[in-house]
Order: C-alpha cells, then sequence, then structure tokens
C-alpha cells in the first residue's frame, strides 16, 4: 500500500543566503509545480525563528522530507542548510526510494566539470567525488513525474 504523503515536493535549496534570482527562479518554480497540481513545501515560505541554534529548523526540514514524496534539489554548495537536508534526503532515498530531482541541472554539471578538471591538472589518484557529483547520479536515476524544467 502507498503512503499518503503531505507534499509531492519538497524543495531543498538556499534559505537564509539566497540571492534574488535565486528567489525569483525558486518562486517560479513553485507555481510551475502547483499549476500541475503538485502539494509543494518551500522552507522560505516557512517561519525561521529557532532559539536552539538551528536544531527546530533542521529537525522541521527532516519531518518535511519525510513527509514529502520526491525532492528536488536547487544546489548552491554555500548553502549550509542544504548538506544537512541532503542528508535527510539521502537517508528516505536509501530507505525508501525516494526520487531526488535536479532543479538547474546546468549549474551542477559545471561545477563537476571544474571538479574533474582540477582533479586532472592535479594528477590525483583514484576516482574524483564530489556531493555534486552525487546529486547528478540520484537526478539521473529518478524515475518522477514531477521532473520539469525552466533552464
Amino acid at each position: 500500500m502507498e503512503k499518503d504523503y503531505l507534499y509531492d515536493v519538497y524543495m531543498l535549496c538556499p534559505v537564509r543566503n539566497a540571492t534574488d534570482e535565486e528567489k525569483k527562479y525558486l518562486l517560479e518554480y513553485k507555481k510551475k509545480l502547483e499549476e500541475k497540481g503538485f502539494k509543494v513545501h518551500y522552507s522560505a515560505e516557512t517561519p525561521q525563528e529557532d532559539e536552539t541554534g538551528g536544531y527546530g529548523i533542521v529537525t522541521d526540514h527532516c519531518d518535511e522530507i519525510l513527509n514529502s514524496k520526491t525532492v528536488h534539489i536547487y544546489w548552491n554548495p554555500s548553502s549550509q542548510g542544504s548538506y544537512v537536508d541532503l542528508g535527510s534526503s539521502l537517508i528516505e532515498n536509501r530507505r525508501r526510494g525516494l526520487d531526488i530531482l535536479l532543479m538547474k541541472k546546468n549549474i551542477v554539471r559545471k561545477i563537476v566539470d571544474t571538479q574533474k578538471k582540477d582533479w586532472i591538472e592535479k594528477k590525483m589518484e583514484g576516482f574524483p567525488k564530489s556531493y555534486e557529483m552525487v546529486l547528478l547520479y540520484l537526478d539521473s536515476i529518478a524515475e518522477e513525474e514531477t521532473r520539469i524544467s525552466l533552464e
């Protein structure tokens, strides 16, 4: 029996330090999903007051991810909270096959291209690895009808 989720999509993205450009994109992305009939959780629209130094926010986001059918990620490597939310998403990916999709895959591809180039130039041993490479992999295996593109 399939579980009923509170949200179809959890938007994992920068909140506190999101740029005006990112905020505009994220609101447009959310609107497009909602126009398709999806129930979306966008953390920037949730109060972020927390007297526990962030613990309350982190656990709220974890609960929201647990109650979401999919996670769509706008990756900004400078967003500290995104790493925590990614960890929660990865657990759910392993536990129940949660689909994880990238919103702007081209940004992540550029980061990975730079990482691979640096790896080669520094003649490092083994295989390159990064959060961004993991994100591209997760996006490639996701089979979710909520995939949209604004690129």
